[in-house]
């Protein structure tokens, strides 16, 4: 006789960083600007690593980031990054689909104050939407079961942003303690030297 057993649930961390960091007039594209020792988005990748994910994917555009890039990283070249963040999501959920992902935890490339800790928490909740709630409202992560991802939207430049405007009731808020904040602008890189 045997026995039933449940399929098995995996999560993928997905950072997104394909965008162009228009705003950044350093020498360097924001996301290759050294921030306490290292590449800001290492900050994100190495929290999202740390958090103990089935897989790491970076959606990378505009700029190679495979030399910043640990080898465990899996990367994936959005071609229609200038068409917004959408077009990285989505390519995201297809990845993530086609490898048996049941859900994904999105976070940005920009972000180098999450901590693993909040990565964790987000991934945690068992519901189809959470998002991490730094006492502002929901941000990134965002947690998103597969029953989401064809609700996503499908051009311009939002991404699981839309849903929580959409659906706030649907919406796990995860109360995380840290700093959110994105590197956009060269100020916002003097706060974290």
């Amino acid at each position: 006789m045997s026995t039933y057993e449940p399929p098995v649930t995996t999560t993928a961390a997905v950072i997104l960083a394909a965008g162009a960091g228009s705003r950044f007039a350093g020498p360097d594209h924001k996301l290759l600007t050294e921030v306490r020792g290292k590449a800001i988005v290492r900050h994100a990748v190495d929290a999202a690593r740390a958090a103990g994910f089935d897989e790491v994917i970076v959606v990378s555009g505009c700029v190679d980031l495979v030399p910043v890039m640990p080898d465990d990283v899996t990367i994936l070249h959005n071609e229609r990054w200038e068409d917004g963040q959408s077009t990285s999501l989505r390519a995201a959920t297809m990845y993530a689909d086609a490898r048996g992902h049941r859900a994904i935890v999105v976070g940005l490339g920009d972000q180098p104050g999450v901590s693993a800790e909040v990565w964790k928490a987000v991934a945690a909740s068992e519901r189809d939407i959470a998002a991490a709630d730094f006492g502002a409202g929901p941000r990134p992560p965002v947690r998103l079961s597969d029953a989401m991802w064809a609700s996503l939207p499908v051009s311009g430049d939002m991404g699981a942003r839309a849903l929580l405007r959409e659906r706030p009731e649907m919406v796990d808020r995860i109360v995380c303690e840290g700093n959110d904040a994105d590197v956009d602008t060269l100020e916002d890189l003097r706060r974290w030297s």
